[in-house]
């Protein structure tokens, strides 16, 4: 169901959420956090079915800032309960004019009390995440610096103001990845790695942020090469003393791992879909320090 309220207030749309539950039932009963998505710039209905899949892991409440076009100071907003909010109630708020610059303000009266709260911008990434007005409230700050057009310079400026609380999803990205190659490593006799190919798609921060890890890590020669026609890493072949371990991922589905000594091995590794990459993200509230550590040392090295 959705409820639109246009030329609202942040008052009367906390009266419509009371009149929801009253004849809906107390759906907002078990919410863990509260979700701010500054959708500027984005799909925000996009950013919504997104959230909407990964709240059926973290059932929380959705407040979206999706600004429209147009002088006139004014708010207009939608409720969506029920089938339209997945395992969340989500609020959209939609400002112009002036009330574009005060999210802050829009947002604080519609948060849930007690609750942790979450930030994400699924577009646009800040350069400096905390110090925005929704970052400044919020104890995790998740960015996402797939797509953007000089990803070097963009983790450079994140390195540059990272804060406690701060993660990139292009970092989530490689979760399994680092898994693997961890696994992989811990099988062979000698570990010492003298050099790290990672291939895969053009521009990719994914691919920047891994190479940094296995650099910071391992202590070895990184050698990035790029393809426009892929999407997503290739694959990864650590050279050691004991021979090659590789991870092989042409079509985006399933991996090959070779290992020195070993049969091959058909393990799978789809692409992970942003919903899944937000679920993750939502598991945990405390700081991420490895991807701090990691940001740290791209830029150092680069």
């Amino acid at each position: 169901m959705i409820i639109p309220l246009p030329h609202t207030t942040t008052g009367e749309i906390n009266r419509q959420i009371i009149d929801s539950r009253k004849e809906g039932g107390a759906f907002a009963l078990g919410r863990v956090m509260t979700l701010v998505i500054d959708a500027t710039g984005a799909d925000a209905d996009y950013a919504i079915d997104t959230a909407n899949v990964a709240s059926r892991e973290h059932p929380c409440r959705i407040i979206v800032m999706a600004p429209q076009d147009g002088d006139e100071d004014r708010l207009d907003a939608e409720i969506r309960v029920g089938g339209d909010a997945g395992a969340s109630e989500v609020i959209v708020l939609r400002p112009s004019g002036e009330q574009v610059n005060h999210a802050d303000t829009l947002v604080t009266p519609l948060l849930l009390p007690d609750a942790p709260i979450v930030a994400w911008w699924p577009a646009g990434v800040p350069a400096n995440a905390s110090e925005t007005g929704i970052g400044k409230m919020a104890q995790r700050r998740i960015t996402d610096t797939k797509g953007e057009e000089n990803p070097g310079d963009t983790l450079c400026k994140l390195s540059a103001n990272y804060r406690d609380g701060d993660t990139d999803l292009a970092w989530t990205r490689v979760t399994r990845w680092r898994a693997l190659l961890a696994a992989a490593l811990e099988q062979v006799t000698d570990r010492a790695v003298s050099k790290a190919r990672i291939h895969g798609d053009t521009n990719s921060a994914s691919i920047l942020l891994l190479g940094a890890w296995l650099q910071r890590n391992l202590d070895c020669e990184i050698e990035l090469t790029y393809d426009d026609k892929v999407a997503g890493i290739q694959h990864i072949v650590l050279e050691t003393p004991s021979g090659e371990i590789g991870i092989f991922r042409p079509d985006g589905h399933n991996a090959t791992l070779t290992q020195p000594g070993q049969p091959e091995h058909v393990i799978a590794l789809p692409a992970r879909n942003l919903g899944d990459c937000l679920a993750e993200e939502l598991r945990r509230l405390d700081a991420d320090r490895v991807y701090g550590e990691v940001l740290a040392s791209y830029k150092e090295n680069r």
